[in-house]
């Protein structure tokens, strides 16, 4: 058995893992990146950037169908799902091949193969011994599903979805969270009657109420089904579907069923329990420095409870390697993650819900910018809205969008959240004409209590 000893050992070459690496490296650290996959890991290969591709395909698809709605005329004469499937895989295959570029670029040692943690000090691969005098766990995660509910055949989770080589007729999707939704949105787009069943009392339920009434509101209209508070109860597949029921008693038809149900950690299996690391429904326990009870061990990204977002785990990534290169990174607010869902219309948000915005503070004001005022929604066609929430007399606590697009307005947001910017320091600050980002001026102007293009 041969011993490579390095300052870093990560385990798991995902958006978490790379980004450790990437950085550790630049602060002049000896770096050992372990991945029994592809560099990338779930993010880059069967999760953002493929379902992000289908959801653009799907966009163009909406556009050629309702070119008459802006004076073009264009129609859809089908979706060509190998050219859709080549669309995307060409992205991804892109992507794959710069990242393996920037690891021979940054002087990473790249380990193929499945590690096991050993120690606190060493991961062990095929026989190999990699020590590091810290170690990091990136191990992500993997699609779950329900006790009883076996996934093959007709009932599948979002990697099987993201390859099949045919467009659905009818589709149940279980699960109305931010995978449910996007799937839905594509396969509504690509022209399959689908019905989204989530046992929480709204789609998107993570999400502020007031974006989740939006959207099913715009659902709706898209004539996407959806049954909210009530659960699923199984599953009967056959040659020719699948029937699905709920407590309520209702059946429902399809070709197939997607469950959506969330993702569990990559834990399991991996020598970490062995190891005597503290563990918690599957998930590694840290502190707010992503320091596990092990010396010296550190984890990252989806195996770390809380939101299961690539950019969380990018930004972990180089917090830790920071910590370890003793620059004392600011500790990450995790509400300062900025949230987005690529459905049609999407959703994004920042900050604090409404709701827990109250918990947290005696007094808390609100304003909602409809997007029917500002002029670039109207070019594009898409209604929604820009919810901002405030303590009174006090910082931004929340910003919550929902619209074509403001996916892209987030940015901002996140910079007006994490800043602790109040309402008055963002109301002098000015936005291009005519564009999306004016929705958030004219939300703070509000909010400063000099409105403009509101009406009351």
């Amino acid at each position: 058995m041969t011993d490579t000893s390095a300052d870093l050992v990560i385990l798991g070459g995902g958006s978490g893992g790379y980004a450790c690496a990437f950085r550790a490296a630049e602060l002049g650290l000896s770096v050992v990146l372990i991945e029994k996959d592809k560099l990338g890991g779930t993010c880059l290969h069967r999760g953002c950037i493929p379902t992000k591709a289908l959801l653009h395909s799907a966009e163009v698809a909406d556009a050629a169908r309702d070119g008459e709605q802006v004076g073009v005329k264009a129609s859809l004469e089908g979706i060509d799902i190998d050219g859709v499937n080549s669309y995307k895989d060409n992205i991804v295959k892109r992507l794959h091949k710069g990242l393996q570029g920037l690891v021979k670029a940054h002087q990473v040692t790249y380990v193929e193969g499945a590690g096991t943690l050993v120690d606190s000090k060493t991961v062990e691969v095929d026989g190999t011994r990699y020590t590091g005098s810290k170690v990091v766990l990136a191990t992500g995660s993997y699609s779950k599903t329900l006790p009883g509910l076996e996934l093959g055949g007709r009932i599948i989770a979002s990697e099987e979805a993201l390859n099949l080589d045919f467009v659905p007729n009818k589709v149940v999707v279980l699960g109305g969270g931010v995978i449910g939704v996007e799937f839905a949105s594509v396969w509504r787009s690509f022209g399959a009657e689908v019905h989204v069943v989530e046992a929480l009392p709204h789609l998107v339920p993570n999400e502020d109420e007031y974006l989740s009434k939006q959207l099913e509101r715009a659902f709706r209209k898209r004539g996407i089904k959806f049954s909210t508070g009530v659960k699923f109860t199984g599953a009967e597949q056959s040659d020719s579907g699948v029937t699905v029921s709920l407590e309520n008693g209702e059946q429902l038809d399809a070709d197939l069923l997607l469950v959506a149900v969330g993702r569990g950690a990559n834990t399991a299996a991996l020598g970490y329990e062995e190891a005597g690391l503290t563990m918690e429904r599957g998930f590694v326990r840290t502190d707010e420095r992503l320091r596990t009870n092990l010396d010296g061990v550190y984890a990252v990204g989806d195996i770390v409870p809380g939101l299961q977002l690539a950019h969380r785990g990018f930004q972990q990534g180089i917090f830790i390697a920071e910590d370890i290169a003793g620059l004392n990174p600011p500790v990450i607010d995790e509400a300062g993650i900025p949230r987005v869902t690529y459905c049609q219309p999407e959703v994004a948000s920042v900050g604090l819900t409404e709701s827990a915005a109250k918990e947290q503070y005696d007094q808390v004001e609100t304003f909602t910018y409809d997007l029917a005022g500002n002029g670039k929604s109207q070019i594009l066609k898409t209604a929604g809205a820009v919810k901002v929430v405030r303590a009174t007399d006090g910082p931004v606590l929340g910003m919550h969008l929902i619209g074509e697009r403001v996916g892209e307005l987030i940015g901002e947001g996140q910079l007006i959240y994490n800043w602790e910017a109040l309402p008055e320091d963002v109301a002098p600050l000015i936005h291009a004409h005519p564009t999306q980002t004016e929705a958030l001026g004219e939300a703070h102007l509000a909010l400063a209590g000099k409105p403009l293009h509101v009406h009351g």
